[in-house]
C-alpha cells in the first residue's frame, strides 16, 4: 500500500507517495524474499483511506455523488508460499 505522505484535512485531500515508490518497494520485497510470483497487478480503489473506510481490505468502498471522491492505486502481488 502507497504511504500517506501529507495527511489531509478539512479543506484539503491527503497525499500518498508516487507509485513508483510502491512499485520500487514490491520489487526489493519480492527479490530479498525469493518470492516464488503467480502473478502482479495493479488495483485502483476509491477512498481506502478515508477514516470511515478499512482501506484495501474494505468489502465495501463507497463513492458518493456529486461529492470528491480519491481513488488510490496500488500493487497487489499473487505468490506461493
Amino acid at each position: 500500500m502507497p504511504q500517506v505522505v501529507t495527511p489531509g484535512g478539512f479543506f484539503s485531500s491527503y497525499k500518498l507517495e508516487e507509485f513508483n515508490n510502491c512499485l520500487n518497494k514490491a520489487n526489493q520485497w519480492i527479490e530479498e524474499e525469493k518470492i516464488d510470483l503467480i502473478n502482479v497487478e495493479t488495483v485502483v480503489l476509491p477512498n481506502i483511506y478515508d477514516p470511515l473506510e478499512e482501506g484495501s481490505r474494505d468489502t465495501n468502498l463507497d463513492t458518493h455523488g456529486d461529492t470528491t471522491s480519491n481513488w488510490n492505486q496500488f500493487i497487489r502481488v499473487w505468490y506461493k508460499l
